[in-house]
């Protein structure tokens, strides 16, 4: 963990106002014309912490707190990242649990159909004063995405369904503006238990139903008063979402398949996501297809390998030496990935069907209409 710094910038961003005077034209015009400038070269966001490039990316040795807060006002034009919840699953202590097969708070479902199932965290088992750290928790970064993210800068944030609402709601009570929700379609092994310790006296009952998606957060920075999107665009590259390669709009229900096999021998992470989900997520954050994404808590780099992918920049920062290191090798094997299509991946993986999802007779096409065939 690198040591913490002394430095001029500042930890925790002033909540203040936007003048709601509207700008005149040549105020505008004279805004759009320093935006229009390249932005910060990729090597000045590393400050003074470890870091080193891969491709036309970096990754960060920091914590992204106290990153978040030093690096210039405005600098990022999307976030994209799955957070830990700062809760203590990710603790060293229950991450070695996990390791060891131990579980803690980590649920170790069984071995069935000749596949050893991954630990899943315990989300449910959060009690009251948890819960308000997870909120204060977000509340406090989300000011400081604030202060980063350039106006309309959209943040893309990983929950699951039964912490969605605190932490949606804490986000945008730290200053961000909520978009809606981004559905990944996956059928996961959360949820669907029977009773602890009482599975045989209530073979019929479930605790919580089977988790078949998964929630993501659409947030973003809101547009100094009386702009529109398209002058956000102008000025800022940002306010707006891009569309699909095939011209049709980004949608927010993505049918996704589980974490392949392949990638989860290059990155042995708890929650890696897809590139073929990931991917998407990319390209959407960047309207005008430019700018910097960023990813806080980058884990072993999946976000950064996506952006590297399709030809973005990102920045990835990282606390645990471990993960750290462990990306500086996933990111380049992982972003060198060819994909198939999801449904071709999801089939070979683990022969998902339709009834899989429960999906109705009515809706049952969704997933073909949704699909993006990856030009990547």
């Amino acid at each position: 963990m690198t040591a913490a710094r002394k430095t001029t910038a500042p930890g925790r961003p002033v909540a203040g106002r936007p003048s709601r005077q509207k700008r005149s034209q040549p105020q505008l015009l004279a805004a759009s014309a320093q935006a229009e400038q390249p932005p910060l070269p990729l090597a000045q966001f590393a400050l003074d912490y470890r870091s080193e490039g891969i491709g036309q990316s970096r990754i960060v040795h920091a914590d992204c707190f106290e990153w978040l807060g030093s690096i210039p006002e405005s600098s990022l034009h999307a976030i994209i990242t799955d957070p830990p919840y700062g809760v203590k699953e990710y603790d060293f202590d229950q991450i070695e649990k996990r390791a060891n097969g131990n579980g803690g708070i980590w649920r170790i479902p069984p071995s069935f159909d000749g596949h050893i199932r991954a630990p899943l965290p315990r989300f449910t088992a959060l009690n009251d004063k948890e819960r308000a750290t997870l909120r204060r928790f977000f509340v406090e970064w989300a000011r400081l995405a604030v202060h980063a993210l350039r106006p309309g800068g959209h943040l893309f944030i990983a929950s699951n369904a039964f912490l969605s609402q605190l932490v949606f709601s804490a986000l945008v009570e730290g200053g961000l503006e909520f978009r809606g929700e981004l559905i990944r379609l996956v059928r996961t092994l959360r949820g669907g238990d029977r009773p602890k310790n009482a599975e045989d006296e209530f073979p019929d009952v479930c605790s919580l139903p089977r988790g078949c998606y998964e929630p993501w957060g659409i947030l973003r920075k809101p547009l100094p008063p009386k702009m529109t999107v398209s002058e956000c665009l102008r000025e800022f590259q940002t306010g707006g979402l891009r569309r699909r390669p095939d011209g049709l709009p980004f949608s927010d229900v993505l049918l996704s398949e589980r974490t392949p096999r392949r990638e989860r021998q290059i990155a042995n992470h708890p929650s890696l996501k897809p590139q073929s989900f990931l991917r998407q997520i990319v390209h959407a954050a960047l309207p005008l297809g430019q700018g910097i994404i960023a990813d806080p808590f980058m884990g072993s780099g999946s976000t950064v390998a996506a952006a590297e992918a399709i030809g973005a920049q990102c920045i990835g920062v990282e606390r645990f030496a471990d993960y750290y290191e462990m990306s500086r090798v996933a990111i380049p094997q992982l972003a060198a990935l060819k994909l198939r299509s999801v449904q071709q991946a999801s089939a070979d993986e683990s022969n998902v069907k339709a009834e899989d999802y429960q999906i109705s007779a009515s809706t049952e096409n969704i997933p073909r209409q949704l699909n993006l065939l990856l030009p990547w």
